[in-house]
């Protein structure tokens, strides 16, 4: 179901500019497909991978954008105020829009940057067009370590090396290539293997407790906190600051012989706004409002947990400013609790 809310007449930008300025997010959802299926998959509230594959009946929204049309609605977005996005999917690689969604990219100016996220499986067979495109980082999930790891989160006969690969493949070109992990009993094992690549490489990485959705319910159990790393982490440096301003949950972040490691702690908070007031799934949301979501059906969702939020904007792709400002409006509305 999409929300039908028009752009704001006389629109108050208030509310996103705010939003971009506590380092909110804009995800761009090129594709809701992946060559691997993780079990904690939410794809960006479109139907994850792993539910397709147990029920081919469940299938993610059909796509109506061409690279044209994420342009638009990026650039849209960027006149807005918002400054940092992010090239999310399924996996952004598989889709053959990528190659022209981020070739097109107008440069992201001082204060602006793009990051794609990725599973790195495919960094390598695209390193030739990926070396001309003008991203500022690669982040590269490694929730795995090995190839029993890999099979039993992500649902495949990948092997590990070819993720590895991936990374490597993405230092080749890339000044900022960084590392994210779920934190899980399948990789319990393997999470100071992750952090000493990660330390030997000298790149960031990010340990992240686990949000819970309505898709990954049934494997709840295999979420473990963070204290564990967090332990470690402070034997090997004493350089920790808490970081709880800013939008979705607080985290810790430690400093390792100068490499940032961040550790998303839900004991840290979140950032609720007026629409989380009152909503219904609040007592199971740990994160709030962080990101806004533009995907490739043509929507544009504020939140994780509520598909009845989504806006359709694909009337707006004509007309720039008023899409421009329905972001805003949007963002208004769910941060006052009127959506």
């Amino acid at each position: 179901m999409l929300s039908t809310i028009p752009p704001v007449a006389g629109t108050d930008w208030t509310a996103l500019h705010n939003f971009a300025a506590l380092r909110g997010q804009f995800r761009v959802s090129i594709t809701p497909r992946c060559n691997v299926a993780c079990w904690f998959c939410h794809n960006e509230a479109d139907v994850p991978p792993p539910l397709t594959r147990r029920d081919r009946t469940r299938q993610p929204r059909t796509g109506h954008y061409g690279a044209d049309e994420f342009l638009t609605v990026i650039n849209a977005a960027i006149g807005a105020g918002l400054k940092r996005v992010f090239f999310t999917g399924g996996e952004p690689l598989t889709s053959h829009l990528a190659r022209d969604v981020l070739t097109g990219l107008r440069p992201s100016g001082p204060d602006g940057s793009y990051t794609l996220i990725t599973n790195g499986t495919r960094v390598r067979i695209h390193q030739a067009w990926l070396s001309k495109v003008p991203l500022d980082t690669v982040k590269v999930s490694l929730h795995y370590f090995s190839d029993e790891s890999f099979k039993a989160i992500a649902g495949t006969r990948i092997g590990i090396d070819c993720v590895l690969d991936g990374v490597e493949a993405a230092r080749e070109i890339f000044d900022n290539v960084e590392l994210n992990c779920l934190l899980q009993k399948e990789n319990a094992h393997e999470i100071r293997d992750i952090l000493a690549f990660a330390l030997d490489r000298r790149m960031p990485v990010q340990f992240i407790e686990l949000v819970g959705t309505d898709f990954n319910e049934d494997r709840a159990a295999s979420a473990v906190p963070a204290d564990d790393i967090i332990r470690h982490l402070r034997t090997l440096t004493s350089d920790e600051r808490t970081e709880i301003a800013g939008v979705g949950q607080g985290r810790r972040i430690f400093r390792v012989d100068g490499v940032e490691i961040d550790v998303i702690h839900r004991n840290l908070g979140r950032h609720h706004v007026g629409q989380c007031g009152t909503c219904p799934v609040r007592p199971k949301c740990v994160e709030g409002f962080w990101a806004l979501r533009a995907d490739h059906a043509g929507g544009l969702q504020p939140c994780l947990l509520r598909d009845d939020l989504r806006l359709d904007i694909k009337h707006l792709l004509d007309d720039p400013a008023r899409l421009a400002e329905a972001l805003a409006g949007h963002v208004t509305a769910f941060t006052e609790g009127v959506l």
